[in-house]
């Protein structure tokens, strides 16, 4: 197909797709999936060869939140019978990091529900650093507590986080149909924030609501503006007990086509492969890992995920390695650069589970678009509330 060579020659130079070719990926028909996926992974090998780099989440704080983000488990007034709990004690968050680190994870992930954090969550937070950092050589930590007040992206950059994460999730346009409680607009500022602070950015987005396909370009688009160093790409778990429960739109092949997209848009950032892939990529997560670079060891937040050695066995299946805690993950361009600015040639640096409720690790826009094609029927079976790891005396799947 001209498009996908086109789509190539650009993600090869790092240039960025028209709209109308981004939309057109979103358009392919099954018969060319694999098509489109071994285009995609050229320009993935280009950056990122065949390794594949592993994030663990440690879930400080559980539920209570205030926000009323619609895809949530974690949002005000859910009915999900998920844990609920305070914030972890940092000898307590420092343990569940080490069963991912030990599961060959190079990043944790410390996540907290909640509209953002208080300047004392931030002095948690930053003990918590503290602890896994003095533990484990080496570990990068990212943090993701909501909103950010001014200060607290440099007050967590002295403690020794390398990265924050806040999510986009949807396009601009359709935002204000998923929540009420804050804005876009808010977002994009605590990114923004973030990497003011010398903070590797991590932004990403959340399908699977039957968002049209221009509101997934768009997100993207915007999100290759803010430039951060990774996106992950979260797939809505319907839990039981939220608004958007009964919203079953994925199919395999939709979520391949989303993540080529985003690796054409995006050639040289970390593509995570974040919440709901076991539930809606199933058999054809292996395929996945030509289009990302990177995902998830184990459990979710709220939601259980794939087993640990699962995951691993997956990756050696498919022909990848596990991204070793010495090698550096960006392109040489990009780390030189000390992650994000200079890396695009029409972006620049505009100073990120997401901002209130920056926790949540699937959900995506209520909107009123039609169902993707070839829409499945629902599997309730795989959604599977997390009852074991942080905030429980049972051991965390790593």
């Amino acid at each position: 197909m001209d498009l996908l060579n086109t789509l190539v020659d650009k993600g090869l130079r790092r240039e960025l797709p028209t709209r109308e070719e981004a939309l057109a990926v979103l358009a392919t028909s099954d018969d060319d999936l694999l098509d489109v996926v071994a285009a995609a992974g050229k320009v993935r090998r280009q950056w990122f060869g065949r390794r594949v780099k592993l994030n663990y989440l440690v879930n400080l704080k559980s539920g209570l939140c205030p926000e009323d983000c619609s895809y949530c488990s974690q949002r005000l007034g859910s009915t999900a019978g998920i844990l609920k709990y305070t914030w972890l004690k940092p000898d307590e968050a420092s343990q569940a990091a080490a069963a991912g680190l030990a599961g060959g994870a190079k990043r944790v992930c410390l996540v907290a529900s909640g509209r953002g954090p208080t300047d004392r969550d931030v002095d948690r937070v930053s003990d918590t650093i503290k602890a896994i950092k003095d533990q484990n050589e080496g570990v990068e930590v990212c943090a993701c507590l909501g909103l950010l007040s001014d200060g607290q992206a440099e007050r967590l950059r002295e403690a020794g986080a390398d990265a924050y994460n806040h999510n986009l999730n949807t396009s601009e346009s359709t935002y204000g149909d998923i929540t009420t409680t804050h804005t876009y607009a808010d977002r994009v500022e605590t990114v923004q924030k973030a990497h003011a602070a010398g903070l590797s950015a991590c932004s990403g987005l959340i399908a699977g609501m039957g968002e049209s396909d221009e509101d997934l370009v768009d997100v993207v688009y915007s999100l290759r503006e803010l430039d951060p160093d990774s996106v992950p790409v979260n797939f809505l778990i319907p839990f039981e007990g939220t608004p958007l429960a009964k919203e079953w739109n994925l199919t395999p092949q939709r979520c391949l086509r989303i993540l080529a997209m985003v690796r054409f848009v995006c050639p040289d950032v970390e593509v995570r492969i974040a919440g709901g892939r076991e539930v809606h990529l199933r058999s054809m997560q292996p395929l996945a890992l030509h289009l990302a670079n990177s995902i998830f060891l184990g459990d979710y937040l709220t939601s259980e995920g794939q087993a640990g050695k699962a995951d691993l066995e997956m990756i050696a299946d498919a022909g990848f390695e596990v991204e070793g805690a010495h090698q550096v993950t960006l392109p040489e361009h990009r780390a030189a650069a000390g992650g994000g600015c200079g890396s695009h040639e029409s972006a620049g640096c505009e100073s990120q589970e997401s901002a209130g409720c920056g926790s949540h690790e699937g959900g995506s826009v209520c909107g009123t678009a039609a169902a993707a094609p070839g829409a499945t029927e629902a599997r309730t079976d795989l959604v599977a509330v997390r009852r074991r790891g942080a905030g429980t005396d049972l051991a965390p799947n790593a």
